[in-house]
């Protein structure tokens, strides 16, 4: 069971990881909330002939839990990608990528708060090892930089974003016993109905740019890659193990941005790229000894799991 939780998981960062690349390659060539409604028009588009027959046939539960689905589209598909352009216009790549580390420990902290799931020592150290790996990508292998850092109005609404994202991976374990295909045309409705607002203030306010061929060609990424098969990785993978150990992976992201932007774009491989990827990789390994042991070990409930997945 790990182990495609392992696999789902590795394959989610990489996409993720590949969808920062894709926002260097459309700068000029799309602007942020126009590839955004893109993206989610697109989304909805390939998943409509996959999912609109369990769609209809799951209805009744979907009806009766609109308003959750609702808000785990819109907080974290949408919102947070919103937020997280926006974010890039105030502050740097840098600060983004060391404040989307704090998103496990605030899945943590809250899964603590709403369902009082607890968190080992090997785990709070995995999740320190991978941070510093983090650190050490986006300070370029010089952790001193990370006091040179000025905190701003992105910053700030960067940990707003963290937040969203946060909550949409805990509220998963809330989401309705409906089929995937269902879940992820739902969720692909709401972040497209909630990103028209701001693809209409973008053209309201003329900063509007219409995608050329690259474009097209980052938006049908982001919406194919980014949006429909990394979340419904993404999802299995929580099921299967829980959103506190599913969330330390994203920790991969800024690792898997940073190789491919050596593979796609060009970009010098550093030494301390290597040692970030072998901080980050042992952090998961170590929090998910710890995990994987504590499942073993919990007692199970018949009807209700109890044996602290999360």
């Amino acid at each position: 069971m790990h182990r495609a939780a392992y696999l789902l998981l590795l394959s989610t960062m990489l996409l993720w990881g590949g969808n920062s690349v894709a926002g260097k390659l459309a700068v000029g060539h799309v602007s942020p909330m126009t590839l955004v409604f893109l993206r989610w028009v697109l989304a909805v588009a390939i998943m409509l002939p996959i999912g609109w027959r369990t769609l209809c046939e799951d209805w009744p539960r979907v009806r009766r839990h609109w308003l959750l689905l609702a808000g785990l589209g819109a907080g974290g598909f949408t919102i947070f990608n919103v937020i997280f352009y926006t974010a890039l216009n105030y502050t740097t790549a840098i600060n983004v990528s060391i404040e989307q580390a704090a998103i496990p420990i605030v899945i943590i902290l809250a899964n603590f708060i709403l369902f009082r799931l607890h968190v080992r020592r090997l785990q709070v150290i995995g999740v320190a090892l991978t941070i510093i790996g983090v650190a050490l990508t986006a300070s370029h292998g010089d952790l001193g930089q990370l006091l040179k850092l000025d905190l701003n109005f992105g910053d700030a609404i960067m940990l707003v974003a963290v937040l969203c994202y946060s909550l949409y991976s805990v509220g998963l374990r809330l989401k309705p016993a409906i089929r995937w295909q269902s879940l992820m045309l739902a969720l692909s409705f709401a972040a497209l109905v909630t990103s028209v607002p701001f693809f209409i203030w973008e053209v309201a306010a003329g900063r509007a740019i219409a995608p050329d061929a690259r474009g097209w060609a980052v938006a049908f990424y982001t919406a194919l890659g980014a949006s429909v098969v990394s979340q419904m990785f993404y999802i299995g993978a929580n099921e299967l193990i829980g959103a506190n150990r599913a969330a330390l992976f994203i920790n991969l992201v800024p690792i898997f941005g940073t190789l491919l932007s050596v593979l796609i774009v060009g970009e010098r491989f550093e030494l301390y790229q290597g040692l970030a990827l072998v901080l980050v990789f042992g952090g998961i390994a170590l929090a998910e000894y710890s995990g994987r042991r504590a499942t073993l070990q919990a007692p199970q409930h018949p009807l209700l799991n109890v044996s602290g997945n999360d």
